[in-house]
């Protein structure tokens, strides 16, 4: 196949911009640390406690069991969902329903104060939801707007643009929190925020859904049981990846590695904040030095992957990531500058890591029109190694009381990750 025009590879990517404003604002700086100053139950006793549904947990933790919580609904629903999108033709409507559902709930947000915590919990829950299941749909795009040799340079693209769109909000989110125009207070700039976001990523992803192609149906004839026939097709794309050993291996490596690639990205802040005290500015100002360096970073490790292979390349970012992983379990309290060395170097590897993992997988799947499916199988894989992640990175905050030990257990999944990156790429050797 050839690749697409111009107009629809941009429009593509324009969703990246329209939706990583929710990856940045939402999951990465601003909502973390006023989540964690408006979940407390009393301040003069505990910074760290607050009861939800008659228990009492760690507030980092409670985030993370949200979160956790919020990727197995998606992890349960994609495959349903996305196969009956394959069958019907009709991705371009579900993915319409994901953003909408995440952005409405990320405007929700606006009305999030101490006395409504369950309104915190169930924003993120459905906004999460609403931004991984149409990230499903618009991953499926990719190997039908991209031959497969523009398939790392268009999914590196896509990260680029998402990483520039999320950075310019981020700024204007900046704004309201820090420099306090108008003399509004950082708790009330911080719910800006959250409806920003909200009318940002609707607006956007609007735009790139009208430049997107009509997908064409792979089902045809009867249709009477669609909705099993969702699990069914899941089923299937196990089976032929079963009979495709390289595929097969990858995933199971990709599955442990992105356990520790997810949940770094989605406790980042909640780490930064809580454990090691980094003030909310520096904070913020971490995560966009993250932010700015993955855009080189993402083109720069798609450049490494050319000369010397995807799963060697991505080998070589999973021994950083264990790196990352032991540096930040022995940054100290108020590191500030520690923290930015820090965020410099995982901007660097993050967005590559996420590009090349997307990428491999659309280079080793198999040529079908059941694109939906197997970025569905991808998916399921990803959602259910974030939530063991999530959980364990939580219950060892819980039963510890510190966040270090969970981050230093993290490594342990990058090594696992790591051994059977080998063991695929000997398999690959083996087989040349």
């Amino acid at each position: 196949m050839q690749t697409a025009s111009k107009k629809v590879v941009n429009g593509w990517a324009m969703y990246d911009w329209a939706s990583s404003s929710y990856n940045l604002v939402i999951t990465s700086t601003i909502f973390p640390t006023y989540f964690e100053s408006i979940a407390v139950d009393n301040a003069n006793i505990s910074k760290t406690t607050v009861t939800f549904l008659g228990r009492q947990f760690e507030n980092s933790a409670l985030y993370n069991y949200a979160i956790a919580v919020a990727m197995f609904i998606v992890a349960i629903m994609s495959p349903l969902l996305s196969s009956i999108a394959d069958y019907k033709g009709s991705k371009k409507k579900f993915l319409s329903f994901y953003f909408t559902l995440g952005s409405i709930a990320c405007a929700a947000m606006y009305f999030f104060q101490k006395d409504t915590l369950w309104l915190g919990i169930s924003g993120i829950i459905i906004a999460c939801v609403g931004f991984w299941g149409a990230q499903v749909f618009y991953n499926s795009f990719l190997p039908e707007i991209a031959s497969v040799e523009d398939r790392d340079r268009i999914s590196a693209k896509g990260f680029v643009y998402g990483y520039m769109g999320s950075v310019l909000l981020q700024l204007i989110c900046f704004v309201f929190v820090m420099v306090k125009p108008f003399g509004i207070e950082e708790s009330r700039g911080a719910q800006i925020s959250f409806l920003l976001v909200g009318i940002w990523w609707w607006s956007f992803a609007r735009l790139a859904l009208s430049r997107l192609p009509k997908p064409i149906p792979a089902g045809s004839g009867d249709q009477h049981n669609i909705l099993t026939k969702g699990y069914k097709e899941l089923s299937k794309v196990w089976n032929q990846v079963k009979q495709l050993p390289r595929l097969k291996r990858y995933l199971l490596a990709f599955f442990f590695y992105n356990m520790g690639v997810q949940t770094v990205m989605l406790v980042a802040a909640i780490y930064g904040k809580g454990e090691l005290e980094i003030p909310t500015k520096n904070l913020i100002i971490a995560i966009l030095i993250i932010q700015l360096i993955a855009i080189p970073g993402a083109y720069a490790i798609s450049w490494v992957s050319s000369k010397i292979g995807n799963i060697k390349t991505l080998m070589m970012l999973v021994v950083l990531w264990i790196m990352v992983c032991i540096a930040a379990y022995y940054v100290p309290k108020g590191g500030i500058y520690e923290f930015y060395g820090l965020g410099a170097f995982v901007g660097f590897i993050m967005g590559g890591v996420q590009s090349l993992s997307r990428s491999t997988y659309a280079k080793l799947m198999p040529e079908t029109k059941d694109t939906v499916s197997y970025f569905s199988f991808y998916d399921v894989t990803e959602k259910l190694a974030a939530v063991v992640g999530i959980v364990t990175f939580g219950y060892l905050t819980d039963l510890t009381r510190t966040q270090r030990n969970s981050v230093l257990a993290l490594a342990t999944f990058f090594v696992i990750g790591l051994l059977l990156l080998v063991y695929t790429n000997a398999a690959k050797e083996k087989k040349e």
